[in-house]
């Protein structure tokens, strides 16, 4: 239905006479001008684009022409007039509208082809405050928006994806279809949404707004999934234009699509991962449903991955591998005798690749960097009726003003240890409880209602651990233990002891903390206060 309230309904097809084109993105825009006009398309055009067309030597007309006026204050003011919008808005089967541009020499534009000034690559530059809002278009959203709300006979196309299938219509019969235009409608709106969107998150964190009263999400659709987390759920990937290194910009260099599942735990181990700075030595991670099952630095990168993967073999079975350096020919020679889903890693040498090829469905990201962990960024997770937005955890241990709560202070390795759990704990599901010892984790207990389930957890796994890889004894035994919240009595902490931990790292904080400092130096346990949380739901 074009207009409900006179009940004039939305024509089937509509012949395309005259066409606006206004691009920022110029991919395709010749050739689909050229076919345009040897359909015997109108083109109108303004300013860069119309250069760029005239040059190809396609006949096109200055919208200027059309609006008697000239385009002025350095672009901003082109298209804002009655004869470019009168044209993108008219119905034209109300004989009150055709009246009004009969009388005001407004003529009807019937397919609109723009897009916008690159606002989000722009700020993907970071270039400076006055350069970003220079970079804010309005003429662009206005027509957009304009020709989308009038789209019963408007055909709008904001990326150049579309072309093909426009032209296909209009080379049938010259005309494109009401589906067609919906389609690009809907398109057309969110393109403006997620636009809009990038402008107001931009300001609001140039601006230190933390909560301001309208937030939206804006991202651009990678690609469609198989399915969600279980097949019976659809799912999508979108991008948001922030080039952070990770996943969503990483490059697949072989393997199969990644699955809902394979991006959700890559995000989470190559976060884990760059808290272990490159500069300190390798690192490995390697993550089963979000949660890490092994993790360890060593001197070369071989032995960090076997480090981490002796911790649990037996869940790192079909998991996902993060890397803090270049992938290596030794390294990826012993990771492909593991079934793996994905592997990434700032770089790959190229005798990696070869060996990693052997195994053509195991999936290989390139990120080209680290994510910094102390940028500071948003985070957002949806509820029934709204979502809930909060800054990133960016506290790194290092930054912490530690504080020994015990009679024993801990010894050097003993404190070294401690950080080291700290970090994985980090990134484990709460409840969370970690044992570290010599650079790599002994135990990770994950996710339980019960810390002191957590800590036993993380005790029994380090027992098999043991068992599998033919050890004297759990590397629990003169570990440090790290719980990512405080120890509200003491139970939890003495089944860390029992597993032979001989120091903790916990944030404090708990009504009975002189209780919990009480145990510890009863069992010669050093103990130190972070001061900061790390629940991870």
């Amino acid at each position: 239905m074009a207009v409900q309230s006179k009940n004039i309904p939305a024509p089937v097809k509509v012949k395309i006479r005259t066409a606006l084109i206004s691009v920022s993105d110029k991919s395709g825009i010749a050739d689909l001008a050229r076919e345009l006009a040897g359909l015997g398309v109108r083109i109108l055009s303004t300013g860069g684009t119309f250069k760029a067309l005239s040059a190809e030597g396609i006949a096109v007309v200055d919208v200027a022409d059309i609006t008697g006026f000239p385009e002025i204050m350095d672009g901003r003011v082109k298209t804002l007039h009655p004869n470019v919008h009168g044209g993108l808005l008219a119905i034209r089967d109300d004989a009150e509208h055709v009246e009004a541009m009969r009388a005001h020499g407004i003529e009807g534009i019937d397919l609109a082809v723009i897009n916008l000034y690159p606002f989000e690559e722009v700020r993907a530059r970071d270039e400076n405050y006055a350069q970003s809002v220079e970079n804010i278009d309005i003429g662009g959203p206005a027509m957009i928006r304009a020709s989308a709300k009038n789209h019963a006979y408007v055909t709008i196309l904001t990326d150049p994806a579309d072309y093909p299938e426009l032209l296909d219509q209009l080379k049938a019969d010259g005309t494109v279809a009401y589906g067609f235009r919906q389609k690009m409608a809907q398109k057309a709106f969110a393109r403006t949404a997620a636009y809009d969107a990038a402008i107001s998150n931009w300001l609001a964190e140039d601006l230190k707004i933390d909560t301001p009263r309208h937030r939206t999400i804006g991202g651009v659709l990678r690609e469609e999934m198989r399915y969600g987390e279980n097949p019976h759920q659809k799912a999508a990937f979108y991008v948001t234009g922030d080039r952070r290194p990770g996943v969503a910009n990483a490059t697949l260099l072989q393997g199969k699509q990644l699955s809902y599942n394979n991006i959700n735990d890559t995000d989470a181990a190559f976060e884990l991962v760059a808290e272990f700075s490159p500069a300190n030595g390798p690192a490995c991670a390697i993550i089963k449903h979000a949660n890490p099952c092994g993790v360890a630095t060593a001197a070369n990168l071989k032995d960090a991955y076997l480090k981490a993967l002796a911790c649990d073999s037996t869940s790192a079975f079909g998991g996902i591998i993060a890397l803090n350096s270049l992938l290596d020919a030794a390294t990826a020679s012993e990771i492909v005798k593991l079934f793996t889903e994905v592997i990434i890693a700032p770089k790959v040498s190229d005798e990696a690749k070869a060996i990693i090829a052997a195994k053509p469905n195991l999936r290989l990201l390139v990120a080209g960097g680290l994510p910094d962990p102390r940028t500071p960024g948003l985070t957002a997770k949806t509820v029934s009726g709204g979502f809930l937005v909060q800054t990133r955890d960016n506290a790194m241990v290092e930054d912490l003003d530690l504080k020994v709560v015990t009679s024993r202070a801990p010894s050097a390795q003993e404190l070294e240890d401690m950080k080291f759990a700290f970090k994985v704990a980090k990134h484990v599901k709460s409840n969370a409880v970690v044992y570290a010892r010599d650079g790599q984790t002994a135990g990770i207990g994950a996710g339980q209602m019960s810390r002191v389930d957590s800590a036993r957890i993380a005790g029994i796994k380090a027992e098999e651990a043991a068992k599998a890889n033919g050890w004297a004894e759990p590397m629990t035994k003169g570990s440090a233990a790290a719980s990512e919240a405080f120890l509200p009595f003491a139970d939890g902490l003495l089944s860390m002891i029992s597993a032979g931990a001989t120091a903790v790292i916990q944030p404090g904080g708990s009504m009975r903390d002189q209780e919990v400092i009480d145990a510890a130096n009863a069992h010669n346990v050093a103990m130190v206060f972070t001061g900061f949380r790390h629940f991870r739901h």
